[in-house]
């Protein structure tokens, strides 16, 4: 278990203290081909509806994302993002206690998003497809989650994977943090995600949740991402068919509770209800140490 040390997250709306208990990440898509719930949020009224509910199960942040990164997936245009997200984001202005999380890889949508209420940015190839995603965080003075991603989500789970799936992440971090910073990005600002599922092995991925304390030592906040993802399903498979996403909430609930326990401040999650409880107790655990 590995003790978390404490940071702050400045907000347009206040701090965000981090460490103190775990954060909740609530993850609303807003795509017609999530791999976790077949575009069922597509539809802006109901995108709405879900995340006044994820809000009211105990999300202590919402990630809205308008791209889909499931492996597989094609990259679509600023525009086609944009008319997903902004229904959605104006229907919730005014709505929300709980601040908003933009998951985008694009400078143009992040500039719009954040000028229409979000007040996070959360970046899945950690920089590599826009740099300028940087100067925007920057500007707005917003919180940038920096993630790991080996490959794009179109390549990444066909290989190569990397020899040294430690030194893969912290080199390629350690990239995405430079370029941040010499953006005007500060370092409080920062948080870290090693990208459980982006162009790693199903193995690497158990080794990256084992070995979480390693990302602490670069000395950021840390988010974890493993909600339903396939290597669960792979784990939970029978009669060799991977368990589907739907059925994959007590695999999440084991590796949420070992990414708390191995020092993640936010863990990013569907099932946020069940995922409430699985910190709460692994929170009680931690503060004995």
């Amino acid at each position: 278990m590995h003790k978390r040390k404490f940071f702050r997250l400045r907000l347009r709306s206040g701090m965000l203290q981090l460490g103190k208990r775990t954060l909740l990440m609530g993850v609303l898509n807003v795509t017609p081909d999530s791999f976790s719930d077949g575009g069922r949020f597509f539809d802006a009224k109901r995108a709405v509806a879900q995340a006044l509910a994820i809000e009211r199960s105990g999300a202590d942040i919402i990630d809205i994302g308008a791209e889909s990164s499931r492996p597989g997936a094609q990259g679509i245009r600023a525009a086609e993002e944009l008319g997903r997200l902004l229904p959605v984001l104006e229907g919730l202005r005014g709505r929300l206690k709980v601040p908003i999380s933009v998951d985008t890889q694009k400078s143009a949508v992040a500039e719009i998003a954040l000028g229409a209420g979000a007040q996070i940015i959360n970046d899945v190839s950690g920089l590599r497809t826009d740099p300028r995603l940087a100067q925007v965080a920057a500007q707005f003075r917003a919180p940038l989650v920096l993630m790991h991603m080996r490959g794009n989500p179109l390549t990444m789970q066909k290989g190569p994977f990397a020899r040294d799936v430690w030194q893969d992440v912290k080199r390629g971090l350690r990239r995405s943090i430079a370029i941040a910073r010499k953006a005007g990005v500060a370092r409080s600002q920062i948080v870290l995600d090693p990208g459980i599922g982006f162009g790693k092995s199903f193995a690497q991925n158990y080794e990256l949740l084992a070995k979480l304390p390693v990302l602490a030592q670069l000395g950021f906040p840390v988010l974890v991402g493993t909600s339903r993802k396939g290597f669960l399903g792979a784990a939970l498979a029978k009669r060799g068919k991977a368990a589907p996403a739907g059925e994959r909430i007590w695999g999440t609930a084991a590796t949420v509770a070992a990414s708390i326990l191995g020092g993640a401040h936010i863990v990013r999650v569907h099932d946020v209800a069940e995922m409430a409880q699985v910190a709460r107790i692994s929170d009680s655990v931690l503060e004995r140490l």
